[in-house]
């Protein structure tokens, strides 16, 4: 059945980030509900195409129930978003006009009893958004050494109480439920301060650490450069400042024809632009939007046009010879020959 009660997040702002088209081809990194997917494809038709992909496999049985009317427009992919690249040759969805990512999580894996994501039910300790994976966020709390797991807790969750934490964590194993755990946690915090629980940022830091958030969204970006084509516009929606920090930098840094540290007296890293950013501030949910969707309020909205460069030629026939190499073709170097020929002729 579909998701009730899932309401996609700045959905008009993301929209006009992308500037959906018709006949366009969009891809939706992140399923989810398929809010963003429904809205893409109705304003894409007709012609338009998305390609969506979801690590959690019951996120996506969602979507695909939201989207049945498109029928054959849209192509599911259970896979993580850090596999981009060889989803796109896989099915031979490149170049797009959009991509989009829609980070953190859903209303579906906050409130479905059993996953563990949230202390508002009593759950296992599992956390992981494709359940086919090894590691559990119970495997980090009860195996990991005391440093370790600090480290987890103040890098992931920015927690400035993580060292007696992870010493009171350590101290009351086993730990096997959501609830012991956020207990554990508000003990080692003093207790209640305001209205954030004091287990929130555990949780989120666990969670990172279980499906290594960060490190797959760094390797989807620069994968996103690769599929995107001129023109095409990569939007992302992050909800805390990591997952912010990491965008905005990655955006910067590709819309900048120079990256030599500040200081040198000409530039040695042959860096070119890629990117031109389409909204030089961040944009934020309006309080209409935060009113009837609180999960809103942290919602961080950056969009970027791709434009030509001298290296798109090249990679998009590495791109292409990647996919020939993958259906059996055995001469890449002929290949790569006859697509030179044609491209002087």
């Amino acid at each position: 059945m579909p998701l009730a009660n899932h309401i996609p997040v700045l959905l008009e702002e993301t929209m006009r980030a992308l500037a959906v088209q018709p006949g366009g081809r969009y891809i939706d990194c992140t399923l989810d509900g398929g809010g963003h997917a429904l809205s893409i494809l109705e304003r894409s038709s007709p012609g338009g195409q998305l390609l969506g992909i979801d690590a959690d496999a019951k996120a996506m049985e969602h979507a695909q129930s939201k989207l049945a009317p498109f029928g054959n427009a849209t192509l599911f992919v259970h896979d993580n978003f850090a596999n981009l690249r060889k989803v796109c040759l896989r099915y031979d969805f490149y170049p797009v006009h959009g991509i989009l990512f829609d980070l953190g999580l859903s209303s579906l894996q906050l409130t479905e009893e059993g996953r563990g994501f949230s202390f508002q039910h009593d759950a296992p300790l599992d956390m992981r958004f494709n359940t086919s994976e090894r590691l559990t966020a119970a495997e980090i709390v009860n195996t990991y050494p005391e440093a370790e797991l600090a480290d987890i807790i103040r890098k992931y969750g920015e927690e400035k109480l993580s060292r007696r934490i992870a010493r009171l964590i350590v101290r009351s194993r086993p730990v096997n439920t959501t609830l012991q755990l956020a207990d554990i946690v508000e003990r080692a915090a003093g207790g209640r301060r305001d209205k954030i629980h004091p287990a929130t940022r555990t949780f989120q830091a666990l969670r990172i650490a279980v499906n290594r958030e960060l490190e797959n969204l760094e390797a989807a970006l620069k994968q996103a450069l690769q599929v995107l084509g001129a023109g095409g516009r990569l939007a992302v929606i992050s909800y805390h400042s990591l997952e912010d920090r990491i965008v905005k930098q990655f955006l910067q840094r590709e819309s900048r024809d120079c990256i030599c540290p500040p200081g040198m007296p000409v530039c040695t890293c042959g860096h070119k632009a890629s990117l031109k950013l389409v909204n030089r501030k961040v944009i934020t949910p309006t309080e209409a939007e935060i009113a009837a969707n609180p999960r809103s309020r942290s919602a961080r909205l950056r969009a970027a046009e791709r434009i030509a460069t001298e290296e798109d030629c090249t990679t998009a026939d590495e791109l292409y010879l990647s996919d020939l190499r993958a259906a059996g073709w055995g001469k890449p170097a002929l290949l790569k020959k006859i697509i030179m020929a044609f491209r002087t002729a």
